[in-house]
């Protein structure tokens, strides 16, 4: 599809915001698991949405921090894959940080640690700007132009 012609198509930004935030969870608890699930007893949700997990006075604070901060340049490549348009990365990116925010206000409620905060902005940054930077790359590469039908005169 060419970008000019392209059509608002609500099901279609549904259904990449769903296939983004899956995508971007997956990774989280995968990095969860090798980073804290090594150091802790028993692996919890509490570790992805409470955020006094988040915190850089223990080993295992440093360790939820890696994996939120290692998840980012996942989801620019899942950016990159998936959404395919550098105009649209940051509204991609700050779509899946607000549902995570709203996720963990209702977990367990308004997060109040600085730390938290800190992470998350650093994590959205690093997706948008990642994010865009690849696929400005795409989007600027040359279109290649097929010589083999042409003749040689």
């Amino acid at each position: 599809m060419f970008y000019g012609a392209m059509v608002w198509d609500p099901w279609l930004i549904v259904s990449q915001i769903v296939c983004l935030q899956c995508l971007y969870y997956l990774t989280l608890g995968l990095f969860m698991f090798v980073l804290v699930g090594t150091r802790v007893s028993r692996m919890s949700l509490v570790y992805f949405f409470d955020y006094a997990t988040l915190t850089a006075s223990t080993v295992t604070g440093w360790c939820v921090i890696s994996s939120f901060l290692l998840s980012a340049p996942a989801g620019a490549f899942y950016i990159f894959y998936l959404i395919e348009r550098a105009k649209k990365c940051l509204d991609f990116s700050a779509t899946v940080y607000i549902i995570h925010l709203f996720i963990c206000i209702a977990y367990g409620g308004w997060p109040s640690s600085i730390t938290w905060w800190v992470v998350n902005g650093t994590g959205l940054a690093v997706m948008a700007l990642l994010g865009e930077w690849l696929c400005i790359r795409r989007e600027l590469r040359e279109i290649p132009i097929l010589t083999r039908y042409r003749s040689n005169v």
